[in-house]
């Protein structure tokens, strides 16, 4: 297994990838949602599954997760945290494509003043059986926003099985301090390695069980990376 990345890393590979490798970002997102949903098989899943996404690219995974759930016959919907004007990029790509899908998505964003109604959130969770957290990726840090921090507290009150995409939304990716409130996930499922921040013990009952997923990256490129 690849050495632990640090958010610069995991960076520096999808850069890569993209400018030397000519590979898409479309593609490495689909790689990285597909890897997801075939854990979420594994281990069972077969709905109602929630997928809860922000407007970062940790959220377009969540798009193309709920996508390929569909197409495998879960029932599945999307709760978005964000604006969809506020997306960009590959995330914005995946909604548009999402959109085009028979997937329910409810958007929950919320105007600036920050009010935020936990109790919608709670009716729109009521018969999950897995919650999948596509909120913040590793770029994250600090103190979750609201009205993240609201959703996440709502979130962990769940009973629902619970896996995080890339890292539990909360836990810094470098330092692995998980802040207040934190994801509390059953599973992650984190791209290319383990981050920099899961040694650390303060993370482990946030991170739950760890699978290392491939996005299609080239294998000489990410072992380049990790020996500097």
């Amino acid at each position: 297994m690849t050495r632990p990345l640090s958010r610069d890393e995991v960076r520096e590979v999808d850069r890569r990838a993209i400018a030397e490798c000519k590979m898409s970002g479309l593609v490495l997102m689909e790689n990285a949602g597909r890897g997801c949903v075939d854990l979420l098989c594994h281990l069972g899943c077969r709905g109602p599954v929630v997928v809860v996404c922000g407007k970062g690219n940790n959220g377009g995974d969540g798009f193309v997760i709920a996508r390929h759930l569909d197409l495998r016959g879960i029932a599945v919907k999307v709760l978005l945290l964000a604006s969809p004007a506020d997306l960009e990029g590959d995330a914005a790509a995946n909604l548009r494509i999402l959109q085009h899908c028979d997937v329910p998505i409810v958007d929950l964003s919320v105007a600036a003043s920050g009010a935020f109604d936990p109790g919608w959130l709670m009716t729109e969770l009521a018969d999950a059986e897995w919650i999948v957290d596509a909120l913040l990726g590793t770029g994250a840090r600090g103190i979750p926003r609201p009205p993240l921090d609201t959703a996440i507290r709502v979130l962990n009150q769940h009973s629902a099985h619970k896996l995080a995409i890339d890292l539990p939304s909360g836990v810094d990716c470098d330092t692995g301090e998980p802040a207040e409130p934190t994801f509390r996930a059953d599973h992650t499922a984190t791209f290319v390695a383990p981050k920099l921040g899961f040694a650390n013990p303060h993370a482990a009952e946030f991170v739950g069980q760890l699978y290392v997923l491939d996005i299609g990256a080239p294998r000489r490129l990410i072992e380049e990376i990790a020996a500097l």
